[in-house]
């Protein structure tokens, strides 16, 4: 297939630059979509222990890259991940994975946004979770309306961060506080 795709460009596959290229391309994807094969219970792997603390928890600035479903060019940006516990903490390491989990699949940040609150709340039953991406997407800057500037930023809040204006207010503070 990508032969074909190579072909149709007006290249020759057998030009020594290209003639590993479809393998090259295959391993790209399967690394890049390795997300597909992933389970959210065996990525957590028991990271889930009873604790008593009950204050805001926040990995930000999480390196997010995915592949655009439409046009399967990339998309990168950070992922900030917070959570209210109630009776329960996740081993820090484990929301970055979270990410990773949804984020290497073809994608719109929209629902990766989403599926990662939905993994973190499920995972955990908090008090509340707030999830934001911001991100540049290759197939704004590279073709179509080509703005090499352009941002995109999704939220998805569930719990306290939904019904608590301040719990709310305080995480996107806290997101945006420290110098970048």
């Amino acid at each position: 297939m990508v032969e074909g795709i190579l072909r149709y460009l007006g290249e020759d596959p057998g030009r020594e630059g290209l003639q590993r290229t479809p393998e090259r391309v295959v391993r790209s994807l399967q690394f890049l979509t390795a997300g597909y094969e992933q389970d959210l219970g065996a990525v957590i792997n028991g990271a889930v222990f009873a604790e008593t603390y009950s204050e805001m928890v926040i990995v930000r600035d999480i390196e997010v890259y995915s592949l655009c479903e439409h046009h399967l060019l990339p998309f990168f940006g950070r992922a900030h991940v917070a959570y209210i516990p109630d009776g329960r903490v996740i081993g820090l390491s484990k929301l970055p994975r979270i990410v990773d989990i949804f984020a290497r699949r073809l994608q719109v940040q929209e629902r990766l946004t989403t599926q990662v609150a939905d993994a973190l709340d499920e995972a955990l039953s908090p008090l509340g979770v707030a999830v934001v991406i911001e991100a540049a997407h290759l197939c704004m800057m590279m073709r179509g309306v080509q703005k090499q500037n352009s941002q995109t930023l999704t939220s998805s809040m569930r719990g306290v961060f939904l019904s608590d204006q301040r719990t709310r207010a305080e995480f996107m503070e806290l997101i945006c506080r420290i110098e970048r």
